[in-house]
């Protein structure tokens, strides 16, 4: 079951028109994309997704990118909206969306159930984790990762044994405890479980019986740390095939912020990318695009990636990803910036340290990223200085795509 429901406040405007699993990531993909393909490179093909939060875009790329032959009936991806099967309201949190839709346990009948987030940036060998929870007889498998002590109070936080079962578990305190063997840093929770299914069902139950706020981070797992056997699996030992040597070891990122989707870009970049998107053997998988390779025609670029159907004309790219049919006109300059699908960059223009949304025209000779006052009268200017402009219309796209040409 993939929680795909965030509404990603702290990423508007991004999520002014989507949920956060269906912000486009990495010039050709969604965030959702990274969780869907570790479970199908992991070859893990029974695929829940629950949605809610603004969620057609995601749905119709979920429905584009993630079709399935239905030939064996154990192999898709569907998405599964609201039910209210227990009353009229929406889902309270994440333990209370998976307890609304226990029916689909029940019909699947399986042993082990995950429950992953939809909204991080990582390459991971579900089987490994499995493999883990089998061994250790686990009612309940925590993937975690050690952060620095500073950044822990962002995540659930986990106090750990020699045998790796958890003894205490606390959501994002305030004075995080350190790890016993390393005092700069703190475990923490990914917010990716395994269940096995009684312990799971009993627990949503009860759960449900209390005043909680239904949650597997502040509520479910809490209760489970004293009596049930809940184990944290050490996401640094995951092995995932193919990861190039200069890579960070266990790259893991949330994107939930607009300063840290941004840098997330930028370490998709370089000589020695620290997560390197070129990966034969555990891909990262998404739709295809029907357009033509990108045509660069007497250009300026270093260190940048352009997606299909892109057209840069005379001009320069600098450090910067550049989505799907993205053109670049003469004179303009783009630097250490994200621009989305279909987004025309006019002549002259400059973009610096910028992210331009989906089906954006940005007007001839203007300048974005220079002046942040003047970019507050226009666009969102982020605390970190990051200028964020939001989604444009397809249809005034078009249109000013014809008064251009």
């Amino acid at each position: 079951m993939i929680m795909a429901g965030g509404k990603g406040e702290r990423l508007h405007p991004l999520t002014r028109d989507r949920s956060k699993p269906a912000v486009p990531f990495g010039g050709r993909h969604r965030i959702i994309d990274f969780v869907l393909s570790n479970f199908v490179n992991s070859e893990l093909l029974s695929l829940y997704v629950l949605v809610q939060y603004k969620s057609q875009s995601l749905i119709e790329h979920v429905r584009l990118a993630w079709r399935t032959t239905g030939i064996v009936p154990d192999y898709f991806v569907t998405i599964v909206p609201p039910q209210m099967r227990f009353g009229t309201a929406w889902y309270r949190g994440t333990a209370d969306a998976v307890l609304q839709n226990l029916n689909l346990v029940d019909d699947f009948n399986p042993d082990v159930v995950a429950i992953f987030g939809a909204d991080h940036i990582y390459r991971m060998d579900v089987n490994q984790m499995l493999a883990f929870h089998l061994e250790a007889g686990a009612d309940v498998t925590v993937a975690a990762r050690a952060v620095l002590l500073e950044d822990a109070s962002q995540f659930g936080v986990l106090a750990v044994d020699r045998i790796a079962r958890v003894v205490h578990f606390e959501e994002k305190p305030r004075s995080p405890s350190p790890m016993p063997d390393d005092a700069g840093r703190a475990l923490v929770s990914m917010g990716n479980y395994l269940f096995s299914r009684q312990p799971l069902v009993d627990a949503l139950l009860a759960d449900a019986r209390r005043s909680t706020e239904h949650d597997f981070g502040r509520s479910i797992i809490p209760e489970l740390v004293p009596a049930g056997r809940v184990f944290a699996y050490d996401f640094q030992k995951n092995d995932v095939p193919g990861v190039k040597p200069y890579e960070e070891p266990g790259y893991w990122r949330d994107v939930g912020t607009i300063e840290a989707y941004w840098a997330a870009h930028m370490d998709l970049l370089g000589e020695s990318p620290r997560f390197d998107l070129d990966n034969r053997y555990w891909p990262m998988r998404t739709g295809q695009h029907p357009g033509p390779p990108a045509r660069f025609i007497g250009v300026d670029i270093d260190n940048a990636q352009v997606a299909e159907a892109s057209l840069v004309k005379r001009a320069t790219i600098r450090n910067s990803i550049l989505g799907r049919g993205v053109w670049v006109n003469e004179g303009a300059v783009i630097e250490d910036s994200i621009v989305m699908d279909h987004t025309t960059v006019g002549k002259g223009a400059r973009v610096r340290r910028a992210v331009i949304d989906r089906f954006n025209i940005i007007a001839a000779d203007r300048e974005i990223g220079y002046n942040p006052e003047l970019d507050r009268r226009s666009y969102h200017v982020d605390p970190s200085g990051i200028v964020v402009v939001p989604r444009g219309g397809r249809r005034e796209f078009l249109l000013g795509l014809e008064e251009q040409l």
